[in-house]
């Protein structure tokens, strides 16, 4: 399967000036969502991600939400495991609501849409150790960091895409006066 293709094909794969929730700017994005609005190629990114990670042997999913709930609950249902989901709280912390306890759990796997510099895999970590729920491995549609492992742990993916990042100060974006782009769920553009 082509997963670069699907990225392409629906869109999801974009162009400009972006400010990253990393705080990274980035000439590309990643929009993981036109693609997973489509339920045959969600099921398929999930059964690509749910192939990488069995031997793992994970008996829970975890994704932060917003970007990672549709591919988490896709992979988690191809190993048929239990699915559960991180969210943001109002002062910004990663917490589980909704009553989830990942305590009984003793093999999760982290499932995100995109992972850059791994700051939101190393939270829900985190919040899965105050827990005492350990983590197999991190998976992701498209690793655009050129990581390998977090915190030790391996990451698997379906698309190596090291697209180009830039710290705000070194961008040559913002120094050609493009205008920058918070994609995601919350959009604004800052004038420069």
């Amino acid at each position: 399967m082509d997963y670069k293709k699907i990225l392409e094909d629906t869109d999801a794969l974009i162009h400009g000036h972006f400010l990253l929730s990393s705080g990274l700017h980035s000439d590309s994005y990643i929009q993981c969502a036109k693609a997973l609005k489509f339920p045959w190629y969600a099921e398929e990114l999930g059964y690509g991600i749910s192939v990488k990670i069995s031997a793992y042997n994970p008996d829970c999913v975890v994704s932060p939400a917003i970007g990672g709930i549709i591919i988490g609950y896709e992979v988690s249902k191809h190993l048929n495991v239990p699915f559960l989901f991180a969210e943001r709280t109002d002062d910004g912390t990663m917490r589980f609501r909704r009553d989830f306890d990942p305590s009984q759990f003793k093999r999760i796997a982290i499932v995100e849409d995109v992972i850059t510099t791994g700051k939101s895999t190393k939270e829900v970590m985190e919040l899965l150790h105050e827990y005492g729920a350990p983590t197999v491995c991190t998976a992701s549609i498209a690793n655009r960091g050129n990581l390998n492992e977090i915190n030790g742990f391996p990451i698997k993916t379906l698309i190596e895409l090291p697209l180009n990042n830039y710290k705000a100060e070194e961008c040559p974006l913002c120094k050609d006066k493009v205008p920058l782009v918070k994609p995601g769920t919350r959009k604004f553009t800052i004038g420069l």
